[in-house]
Formats: structure tokens, sequence, C-alpha cells
């Protein structure tokens, strides 16, 4: 019998595998690099407002967001297309820019609620917006497996399962 670890470690030297952990690792990249903004913006006074650093801060994120995710993850190059590629890119990239927004509209009652240092407050902010993204990734997934009815579990467990068959299927030299 295999273990789940070494299933999903073949899963993920499958195309979709790969993919999935390109598309993970783009999403840990571009969080570090809105986490570090917002902080640096926010913290540095260089944009005084939560909800203004908090923009700023996504859309300096989304930028290489886009460039790693269409390169890399989805390997595609030359010139973007307007229709297919940029478009939804930003469509999803607003709301996930306008989800964070929520949080930092709470993060902003908070700081204006309380006589903290100015550093818990960009503690505060930087976190809520490392929350809110987590919260919209989760979110996104639930909806694009729902609208694709995909189900990834099983998807792996029944391709890992079709080679594990023809591995034990071919003959021994």
């Amino acid at each position: 019998m295999i273990s789940p670890i070494t299933k999903a470690v073949e899963w993920s030297k499958t195309h979709q595998g790969k993919k999935l952990l390109r598309f993970t690792a783009v999403s840990a990249i571009t969080t570090s690099v809105s986490f570090i903004s917002i902080a640096l913006l926010y913290g540095l006074r260089i944009v005084s407002g939560v909800m203004w650093a908090t923009l700023c801060g996504n859309l300096i994120a989304s930028v290489p967001a886009y460039q790693l995710n269409r390169s890399w993850t989805w390997g595609k190059k030359g010139r973007s297309h307007f229709r297919t590629e940029i478009i939804p890119f930003w469509s999803m990239s607003s709301l996930g820019i306008a989800f964070s927004q929520l949080g930092a509209w709470w993060a902003r009652g908070e700081v204006h609620a309380h006589s903290w240092a100015h550093l818990v407050n960009t503690a505060l902010v930087a976190g809520m917006n490392l929350l809110s993204f987590a919260v919209f990734w989760v979110l996104k997934l639930m909806v694009f497996n729902r609208i694709f009815h995909v189900h990834v579990v099983e998807d792996i467990e029944a391709h890992l399962a079709q080679e594990e068959r023809t591995e034990r299927a071919k003959p021994s030299a």
C-alpha cells in the first residue's frame, strides 16, 4: 500500500500538480510582497491611511502576481491577450483587493479606537491584510471547485490509482 505522502509526492510531479504548486508558490511570494509593502508604507508613514496603504500594497503585489503566474505557472510567453488574460486576472485581483479593503476597514476602526503604539497598529494592518488574503484564497478555491466541479482529492486519488495499476501491469525486466 502506498502512503498518502508518497501519493502526494507522485501527484506533485504531474502537470496539474506542478501547476498548482507553482500557483501556490506565486501566491506566497506575492503575499509576502503585499505584506512587506503595507508594513513599510504604513509603518514608515509613507502612506498614512490604513485603507490607502492596504490598497497600495496590494496593487504593488499584483504586478509580480500577474507576471509570475503568466510566465511561470501558465507558461505563457510573448504579448498578453487583453480579453483572455488581462481582464480575467484583474477582475479576480480586484475582488481580492476589495476583500482586503474590508479587512483594512476593520483594522482602521481598531487603530482609531485604541491608543496603541504605531508598531502595534502596523502589525494589525499588515496582519489583517494577510488574514484577508488567506480567507479570500480559500473562498476563491471553494468557488472555483463549485463552478468547475473539481474534486481535487478524488481526482488525485483516481490519477494515482491509475498510475499504480499501470506500474503493476508492466512486465518485470
